[in-house]
């Protein structure tokens, strides 16, 4: 299974040196107080002599000469200790106003049984913000402090708490994040159950024609580059997934069949085929954006809006809203979540650029539409995939991003079920427990079950809407079954060789753009350039309602027309040259997907994130559609790390939520 935590993960220390000063009446001694700070959260670990109360014990925080079990600032933690089962740690919640230099006091029956050194205070760690800083009212950051608050939770065992019975629902980036956090601190009792015969979800890396990785004869069908950097911004979110690689690189030894190896992305090229408005040169072919560039006159006029001078305002009040200053840039780079705060404060939530162009500023139907089309997505996506498409460097993964999840294979191997399509989640108020439910095959007149303590779901709701669950609350059911998906499709073809790069403009990896219906993106591509052998084109790659059309074109079909617009492109070349070898790719018509990503409408995403922060049921739902960012795999691999910290608090295991947090660059939680 996984390599020795201790080799690529070191344990959060734990502090077991003894802070209290043995009496007789010492019973119980407290470890592990340091860094305490107002409004966070620690474990307290506890210590016990040979002569353990056996009874009620409280444990309270206040004066450190007080001998009264009456008076102190505020209770901590009561439990029950039985014989062979006194909890290790309670669970203490500090409050915002504490006292300084005051100690824990544990009381049996109103005797003094233990009490610690003065506690003192340290000043809050600078790598997160403080709450008032960054405190969100609508439950936008993750608040751990909230969240334990919430639970009520005092104490702890920690051999019960790690051995609880953990479903992770979904093989895709998120589910697998989630397994590698949880057995980083030592729950190693969990079982993932996957839909398909794969593993890595939405990561779909077409080796075309029966090749193998090493052949590089693939495209994505799925995701297929990070933003790294640009020439000004240094783009953090990412960085999440350049982690994970080093940590999966050393767990597997530097095994080169296993390896995560980071290649430049070529996201431009001046000689990719553009949209030239159905401008075509004299022997027929697109243009290339370079040609277009060195002689704009060629393109054929656009459509005019109806009242011009609107158009010209609407466009000025946009950029107004939207404020794209080079500050503002600079900081939804470094914290997408606290931008994410700003853009709810500034109403880029409450509009699309829609319906702001038309019920805000009263432009007429035909301009609003020649100015944004009819779109309902909430201008902050704009925002966010503003400064992400603003890198000038990219990276992708040599061999295709299926080597990401291929690194996970032997960590989840013996602990993952395939091909098994779960219709339901069951819920047992009696037991507290939570049952998978699934039919061996689909026409079964009977279901079976399989029972956990906790279910952690990375599920697309695009799926999950579909299966028979508990009553959750009204606003979680209502983004299970409501939260819009957005829709894409991709084609990508095989040819004998890499033609287009030895062309009279020469294509050199690179995206373009054509104006053909229902081809939308050409991408080539950016490894082994002026390699000899075959290679593949990623010859449409189209989104929105265009995709919907070309998901219910036949396959031979939508291939055919594919690789009529790549004749078009680059000339009967394309046709020589074309093995008939192909993949398709909708994932709006995926069994397993049923959806692209998730596009939130006006209104759905600073209404439902909040139902994410809260485990109903004993279970938690993660995903990218859970982040604030979607359609990228650092909003999965983001959600397993909020999602695991919420289960760890939810069990009291406050030590290593913390370490959680501080080992994945959580920057949006506090604890």
């Amino acid at each position: 299974m996984f390599a020795s935590k201790a080799t690529w993960l070191p344990f959060f220390a734990l502090g077991y040196g003894i802070l209290a000063t043995p009496t007789p009446h010492d019973t119980i001694s407290f470890h592990g107080l340091f860094d305490i700070t107002s409004e966070s959260v620690h474990n307290v670990h506890l210590k016990y002599s040979d002569r353990v109360p056996l009874g009620d014990v409280r444990v309270v925080y206040g004066d450190c000469t007080t001998m009264s079990p009456h008076d102190f600032h505020h209770e901590v933690a009561s439990f029950s200790a039985k014989s062979g089962l006194t909890p290790d740690r309670i669970v203490w919640v500090v409050p915002h106003d504490i006292m300084e230099n005051g100690c824990l006091h544990a009381y049996f029956e109103n005797g003094l049984v233990g009490r610690s050194e003065p506690v003192k205070l340290s000043s809050p760690l600078s790598k997160r913000q403080s709450l008032d800083e960054i405190g969100d009212s609508n439950g936008l950051w993750f608040n751990g402090v909230k969240y334990l608050n919430s639970t009520k939770k005092t104490s702890v065992s920690v051999e019960e708490a790690k051995n609880k019975r953990i479903a992770i629902v979904g093989g895709g980036m998120s589910g697998l994040m989630t397994s590698l956090l949880l057995t980083s601190v030592g729950m190693t009792n969990w079982h993932i159950t996957e839909s398909t015969e794969r593993i890595g979800g939405r990561i779909r890396t077409k080796y075309l024609n029966g090749s193998k990785p090493e052949d590089y004869q693939y495209q994505e069908m799925g995701p297929m580059r990070f933003h790294h950097t640009n020439e000004t911004l240094d783009i953090q979110d990412h960085k999440l997934v350049f982690q994970l690689s080093d940590v999966l690189n050393e767990m597997n030894g530097n095994d080169s069949e296993l390896a995560v190896k980071f290649i430049p992305w070529i996201q431009s090229n001046p000689n990719t085929p553009a949209n030239s408005r159905g401008y075509r040169l004299p022997n027929g072919r697109i243009p290339t954006a370079a040609q277009l560039s060195a002689d704009p006159s060629v393109l054929p006029p656009v459509a005019n809006a109806s009242d011009p001078v609107g158009a010209e305002l609407g466009e000025g009040f946009v950029d107004q809203l939207l404020d794209f200053t080079p500050e503002r840039m600079r900081n939804i780079s470094a914290n997408v979540f606290r931008a994410h705060r700003e853009a709810i404060d500034r109403g880029l939530f409450h509009w699309s650029e829609t319906s702001f162009l038309k019920y805000k500023l009263g432009l007429d139907t035909n301009t609003v539409d020649f100015l944004s089309g009819s779109g309902s997505s909430p201008m902050w996506g704009e925002w966010y995939d503003s400064v992400y498409f603003s890198a000038t460097n990219w990276r992708t993964i040599d061999k295709g991003l299926e080597s990401l999840p291929r690194a996970f294979a032997p960590h989840v191997e013996g602990k993952i079920t395939y091909g098994r399509k779960i219709t339901g989640l069951d819920y047992n108020n009696d037991t507290s427990k939570v049952s998978l439910t699934w039919r061996e095959h689909p026409l079964d007149k009977s279901t079976k079950t399989e029972e956990y303590d906790y279910a952690v779901v990375a599920v697309p709701f695009s799926k999950v809407r579909l299966w028979r669950t508990p009553t959750y609350s009204s606003l979680l059911s209502r983004a299970i079954s409501t939260l819009n998906y957005a829709q894409s499709c991709k084609v990508a073809l095989h040819y004998e060789t890499r033609f287009w790069e030895s062309q009279e403009n020469p294509i050199m990896g690179g995206c373009g753009s054509v104006d053909i219906p229902g081809i939308g993106s050409v991408c080539y591509p950016a490894y082994k350039i002026n390699s000899t052998g075959p290679g593949v084109i990623l010859a449409s790659y189209v989104s929105g309602v265009q995709a919907r059309s070309v998901a219910a074109l036949s396959e031979e079909d939508h291939v055919a027309m594919v690789q009529e617009a790549m004749v078009e492109a680059h000339g009967e070349i394309a046709n020589e040259q074309w093995t008939g070898a192909y993949d398709r790719q909708c994932w709006e018509v995926d069994e397993h997907q049923a959806g692209a990503w998730a596009s939130p409408t006006v209104g759905q995403q600073e209404l439902f994130i909040p139902a994410y922060h809260k485990t109903e049921l004993n279970t938690i739902f993660i995903g990218e559609h859970t982040s604030i960012t979607h359609a990228w795999i650092f909003s999965a691999l983001e959600s397993a790390v909020r999602g695991t910290t919420q289960l760890l608090l939810e069990l009291g295991l406050v030590d290593e939520a913390k370490q959680v947090v501080d080992t994945w660059m959580a920057r949006w939680i506090t604890v």
